[in-house]
Formats: structure tokens, C-alpha cells, sequence
């Protein structure tokens, strides 16, 4: 039943940045549509590459950290890394970012363009141990259709 939940959650995320190639308008679409089709969440968005540094991006949520290096935090270690983290219990972390400290669990997925890592897809539950296995594979592909639609970069700079 999940396989079939992020079959549609993809297809729904394609129909939403189709032919359209503006990143803030796009990542804003996606993080409202996680926001409302994934149970047990508490925020979902992106962080976006600035000058070596990740970037608070279009999210959905309460107010969050604005700027994040690599390396530092969740978000951090997954850029520094270049890998999906999935975090059961934020706490057990070390240099966990508490934004907001509802925040139980956490799952984190780099996006590339042109083999390089753009930012990150970040999304927080209150639950421990809310992200599985399946919930990975299914977020990295709507990861990876997401990426499709950052060809126009948010700072200013063409991602082409």
C-alpha cells in the first residue's frame, strides 16, 4: 500500500512542476504537497546551496533554522556525505539542529544537479521512528523528480 501512496505522491509531484522550470515555484509546490499528503510530520522543505552553505528554502511549517553548514546537523551530514540520512531518534544524533522541538525523528535526501549536490529534501516528524525503509525509497524518488524541476536556480544562477 505505500509502494502505490509514493507511486501517486511522484506522479501528483511531476504533474505539479510540469513545464514549469522556476525552482522557488517548484520546490514550493512539492513541500506543500508533503505537507499535506504525509501523515505524522511536522515540517517539510528544502535547504538549498549558497556559497558552500546550505540555505533555508521553500518549506512548509514553522519557522526554521536559516542557514546550515556542511557537516553540521542532519541536513549538514547528509550534504558532507552526499547520501540519504534517516534519522529514527534526533536526539541520539550528534549536533542534531533543533529548529523545532516537537521534532522526534528526521529524514533528509540530497538533491543533485549536474552531479553535484543542490541542496537537500528535509522533513521532520514528531514521531520516533516515523521514516522506514519504504518511506526512504519512496521520498528519494519524489527526490528525484523534484530534481527535474530545479533548472532554474533560486540565488540568481542558471542550474543548466
Amino acid at each position: 500500500m505505500k509502494n502505490e501512496f509514493y507511486e501517486m505522491l511522484c506522479e501528483e509531484g511531476a504533474a505539479l512542476i510540469d513545464g514549469e522550470p522556476n525552482m522557488v515555484a517548484n520546490l514550493s509546490n512539492a513541500a506543500a504537497l508533503l505537507g499535506e499528503r504525509l501523515e505524522n510530520i511536522n515540517w517539510a522543505g528544502f535547504y538549498l546551496m549558497d556559497h558552500g552553505q546550505l540555505v533555508l528554502g521553500p518549506f512548509w511549517g514553522k519557522p526554521a533554522c536559516l542557514r546550515i553548514a556542511p557537516g553540521r546537523g542532519v541536513c549538514g551530514t547528509a550534504v558532507q556525505k552526499d547520501e540519504n540520512l534517516r534519522v529514527e531518534d534526533v536526539h541520539d544524533f550528534a549536533g542534531h539542529i533543533a529548529c523545532d522541538a516537537a521534532s522526534a525523528s528526521e529524514i533528509v535526501l540530497p538533491l543533485h544537479r549536474d552531479g553535484r549536490v543542490i541542496g537537500v529534501l528535509d522533513i521532520d516528524s514528531p514521531v520516533t521512528a516515523r521514516f522506514t525503509q519504504q518511506d526512504e525509497q519512496g521520498l528519494d524518488a519524489f527526490a528525484r523528480v523534484i530534481e527535474k524541476g530545479c533548472r532554474t536556480g533560486v540565488f540568481g544562477y542558471d542550474l543548466k
